[in-house]
């Protein structure tokens, strides 16, 4: 009895083996009719994926790759045709193939029971990723305009990474990573990591480009933000030093060290590197005027005036040096005033009061011109507002004071 037992088991074992056999030959053979049924053959591998009798085979998954390789096929089709394909369809199918193959692969170079190794799916598997590398890019492409990054993202690195994969270790296919397209998706890749935001992901891919040649410069500055994002002061200060060293006419990195050297006491630091940018790039304006703001800072007035005066003769209309020359020449105009009202000798101070008065006449054109480039400039009105009244402009201070105080409703 016991023996009649164990052999109705064993039949039944037999039995759910082909089953499920069987299971891998219906998807085999439904994708490869002339109108294929993907659903049916997406549920005949399901099962066998999962089943101890044959998720282990290498065929089971090299199978369920060509389903989904089908579908993509089918879909690409219709685009070739001029058709409207599903392309949410098609690129979730692409999707689909690449962690079937590589399981399939992964499979199918394991030793057999003499300890050799046969692969019997390798080849096949590697084309089909090879074939279907380039179409990575457009399922990055499509996605990313739908604004689903993260998606974007995924099938961007794809493109750069399928060549890196351990299937092709010993493969002769050779890719130049240095070739301007190839850098070009993968910067990519880092556009739609920084938009989900991934941080850490655009900061690994930025940081692989970064001195490719490759829109190096905004490299360097994407690099710079995310630290600072990340709050990583100590690569950030580098990234900047860095982005400086390669670009130094460039404002975005000689502005940043400047805000370091400043938050850091270090003006003398700052103006050093202003004098490096100037002496690269001597018809900058915004140069001059920023070394201007930083001997304001350091309350050197003289030089500041001097600089901010050279930013104006390169740029006239530049509406942050008007404004900041006209802010010289106001705080002068105040702390000579608040000098006046403090010393108790008549004379020194209505002489010091006189003077007062003359700063705010030489900061009203500065502010006045800044105000007529920009009448919406909140810092122009409230200067033009005290300044007017200072001087007794009666109709000009009420125009001012009127519209500080719609701007402060």
């Amino acid at each position: 009895m016991k023996k009649l037992l164990f052999t109705g088991f064993l039949c039944f074992a037999v039995t759910i083996s082909f089953a499920q056999k069987k299971a891998v030959n219906s998807a085999k053979n439904e994708i490869k009719g002339s109108t294929p049924n993907i659903a049916e053959a997406r549920n005949a591998i399901k099962e066998a994926l999962t089943n101890p009798e044959t998720a282990n085979e290498a065929e089971t998954w090299f199978v369920a790759g060509q389903v989904e390789d089908k579908q993509f096929d089918m879909e690409r089709t219709k685009e070739v045709l001029g058709q409207k394909p599903n392309e949410d369809v098609m690129y979730g199918a692409l999707e689909g193939t690449l962690p079937y193959f590589i399981k399939a692969s992964e499979l199918d170079q394991l030793p057999d029971a003499k300890g050799k190794v046969k692969p019997k799916y390798l080849k096949d598997v590697r084309a089909r990723i090879r074939a279907n590398r380039q179409f990575y890019v457009n399922a990055g492409i499509y996605y990313y305009e739908k604004e689903n990054y993260q998606k974007a993202y995924e099938n961007f690195k794809l493109f750069g990474d399928i060549p890196k994969m351990e299937i092709f270790n010993d493969d002769k296919w050779t890719i130049v990573s240095t070739d301007t397209a190839e850098i070009q998706i993968r910067y990519y890749a880092g556009l739609a990591a920084a938009l989900i935001p991934d941080n850490k992901g655009a900061i690994g891919i930025f940081s692989e480009i970064k001195d490719s040649g490759f829109n190096e410069n905004d490299v360097y500055q994407r690099l710079c933000y995310l630290y600072n994002q990340a709050e990583d002061s100590v690569l950030f200060e580098k990234t900047v030093k860095e982005g400086f060293t390669k670009f130094p006419t460039e404002p975005y990195y000689v502005l940043n060290l400047i805000n370091l050297s400043i938050a850091g006491g270090k003006e003398g630091e700052a103006i050093a590197y202003l004098e490096s940018a100037i002496a690269q790039s001597p018809n900058n304006s915004q140069l001059y005027d920023v070394m201007g703001q930083v001997y304001e800072s350091k309350k050197d007035y003289e030089n500041a005036i001097v600089n901010l005066q050279k930013a104006l003769e390169l740029e006239p209309d530049n509406k942050e040096a008007l404004s900041h020359i006209g802010r010289v020449y106001f705080n002068m105009g105040v702390d000579t005033r608040s000098k006046a009202d403090s010393n108790s000798d008549a004379a020194k101070s209505k002489a010091d009061s006189q003077k007062s008065l003359d700063y705010f006449k030489q900061a009203m054109p500065f502010f006045e011109k800044a105000y007529s480039l920009s009448p919406d400039s909140k810092d122009a009105i409230y200067a033009l507002r005290s300044i007017y009244y200072n001087l007794g402009m009666g109709d000009q201070y009420e125009k001012m004071d009127a519209l500080y105080n719609a701007g402060n409703q």
